[in-house]
């Protein structure tokens, strides 16, 4: 991973995204799978499964007579209940690994940029080291330069001042 990092440092090539996290391969049964955990894990289904629950426990508490098809204890209900949970609880798992997967993905594409940000970052700090060691050796030759002039103003004003 570092190698290709410094790869495309020494290219200079951008850090693109990789191709796998722009392009969708899931296929009908993965998105399906998506689409129901989405739909599963959200307060909306919560509320309406909620309130459907409560209509037909209601129905056939309060409701007498041929259209009372679950008495009491709701045992066509709990039926239901078990096979939508048997059904829809792999289902929520499959779409959490593919998403885990792909966070994964995500993850080493975030610690390739990070490092080649690291790396760049180091280049620059070199750079600028460079450049503020040789403002210095300019300030010290320039320095040098006003002190010999300084200096022979001061034999040429010490000689005038003997005459």
């Amino acid at each position: 991973m570092q190698r290709s990092v410094i790869d495309l440092i020494a290219t200079e090539a951008p850090s693109g995204v990789n191709k796998a996290l722009k392009h969708d391969d899931r296929t009908f049964g993965a998105r399906l799978a998506d689409h129901v955990a989405a739909v599963g894990g959200s307060w909306g289904f919560i509320i309406g499964f909620g309130v459907f629950l409560t209509v037909w426990m209601a129905w056939n508490v309060f409701v007498k007579g041929k259209v009372n098809f679950d008495p009491y204890p709701f045992i066509f209900l709990n039926l239901m209940l078990s096979m939508l949970a048997a059904i829809q609880a792999p289902v929520i798992m499959m779409s959490q690994n593919r998403a885990a997967a792909r966070d994964r993905e995500a993850a080493e594409h975030d610690y390739l940029v990070n490092l080649r940000a690291e790396l760049e970052i180091m280049h620059l700090h070199d750079k600028v080291d460079e450049m503020r060691d040789q403002q210095m050796i300019e300030l010290l030759k320039q320095q040098r330069e006003a002190i010999r002039l300084l200096k022979g103003q001061v034999e040429k004003l010490a000689a005038k001042a003997k005459i």
